[in-house]
């Protein structure tokens, strides 16, 4: 063989050697990088910023059902409910087992009022396992609450209090479902519940107040009410509890 020939012969054989992409790599590692970026930015509360992040993960690596979820979450605190079940859409669409992207969903469609689409998909999640069970029993409760089936809404919320002992939001809506079945003195014991596990935590002291108002005992449900604005700053139920006191005040 002549040299001549030789030359590009063993040109061939070291591109042939070389790595296959090293651009899909480095896109792949920019992905991963602007990713976490957008995790980052979730925990700070810089909601915009995330979806930045993620979007550039998503152009950069168009099958990272990570990124689509992080940024369908995103959306979701931002209030913008439909972008936040496309992005779940197509995260579910790449990963069919991705448990917390079918648990975000439901959230998205609990925030809709679409309430039989949030249980279907907590199901869901529960069935494949999350993180939390905990936390998706609790919300699946108030999914069935939304749709008066308190009963159903208890049994969720018992699965979370087995689940976590000291959740003091699973005692808070347990003792609000119990309190529309009119069943005060059990609904009583699990706000009191949710105020030793959480003293700084104000609905229970509502829900409480409301209980004893029920039962009756003014005196109580007074305490109770004052002690909420004491400790929320949400002005609906602010409202609310003004209005329960003034009721009170004028059944003297």
């Amino acid at each position: 063989m002549s040299k001549v020939l030789l030359v590009p012969l063993l040109a061939c054989l070291l591109a042939a050697c070389a790595p296959k992409s090293p651009t899909a790599r480095t896109q792949a590692s920019l992905a991963v990088l602007h990713n976490e970026r957008g995790v980052l930015c979730l925990r700070e509360g810089d909601y915009v910023r995330a979806i930045d992040e993620f979007s550039r993960a998503i152009e950069l690596r168009a099958d990272f059902a990570e990124a689509y979820n992080g940024r369908g979450v995103a959306h979701r605190r931002l209030r913008e409910y439909e972008r936040a079940i496309a992005d779940y859409d197509r995260a579910i669409a790449l990963r069919p087992h991705y448990a917390l992207a079918h648990y975000n969903r439901g959230l998205a469609h609990y925030y809709l009022g679409q309430y039989e689409q949030a249980i279907e998909d907590y199901d869901r999640a529960l069935a494949l396992g999350t993180p939390d069970d905990a936390r998706v029993y609790c919300d699946r409760g108030l999914a069935y609450d939304e749709l008066g089936q308190h009963e159903r809404a208890v049994e969720n919320y018992d699965q979370a209090i087995a689940l976590r002992p000291d959740y003091a939001v699973a005692y808070n809506n347990r003792g609000a479902a119990l309190l529309h079945l009119k069943e005060f003195q059990r609904a009583i014991e699990d706000y009191t519940q949710a105020m030793a596990l959480a003293p700084d935590y104000a609905a229970p002291y509502f829900g409480r107040g409301m209980a004893y108002k029920s039962l009756g005992q003014r005196g109580k449900a007074r305490a109770d009410l004052e002690k909420f604005l004491e400790l929320s700053r949400d002005p609906f139920w602010r409202l609310r509890a003004q209005e329960q006191l003034r009721t009170l005040r004028e059944e003297k």
